[in-house]
């Protein structure tokens, strides 16, 4: 029994009836491993805003839920539809004074046909001293540069760096 187990290198000493009894190959044997657990899934039926419902498994066990985001209301994705227009209430004129101070820029994308209907109802003409952010921009690059005073002085760059510096001097 001694000779059962003995390593196949001090096996191969011994004899022909000893190395027939030691394994040749190498035995390992696999590791147990655990399974996952695997929650129970429920089917959820998924109603969207505009009424369409879908259905799919999820680990809640709520088996109806009314979705308040999604595409159908978001006018991102769904810019057709006629309910999503953003039709701009005016409480006590802010929009007018936010307008008078800042512009138009600010305002979103409207059709003609809202913009027509909200002329009507006020009763006022359109301030023709509005203007749009991006001619406000423009329009002050180029006030400061008649002016002189943006641009520095004629011909020469308004920074220089350090190289640029000493050899003007």
């Amino acid at each position: 029994m001694s000779n059962l187990l003995l390593s196949p290198s001090s096996a191969r000493n011994l004899g022909s009836s000893a190395s027939k009894l030691l394994p040749k190959t190498q035995c390992r044997h696999a590791t147990l491993l655990k399974r996952p657990k695997r929650p129970y899934t429920f089917t959820q039926l998924v109603t969207l805003s505009d009424g369409s419902t879908y259905t799919h498994r999820t680990t809640s066990p709520a088996s109806v839920v009314t979705s308040t985001k999604d595409t159908r209301n978001n006018p991102l994705w769904n810019p057709s539809s006629q309910k999503l227009l953003n039709v701009e209430e005016d409480e006590a004129g802010r929009l007018r004074a936010f307008r008078e101070k800042f512009g138009r820029g600010w305002d979103s994308e409207v059709t003609e046909s809202a913009e027509e209907a909200r002329e009507g109802e006020e009763g006022l003409p359109p301030q023709e001293g509005e203007e749009s952010l991006l001619d406000l921009i423009s329009n002050y690059g180029r006030a400061e540069a008649a002016k002189g005073g943006a641009a520095g002085e004629q011909g020469k760059p308004a920074h220089l760096s350090g190289k640029e510096r000493k050899s003007s001097k």
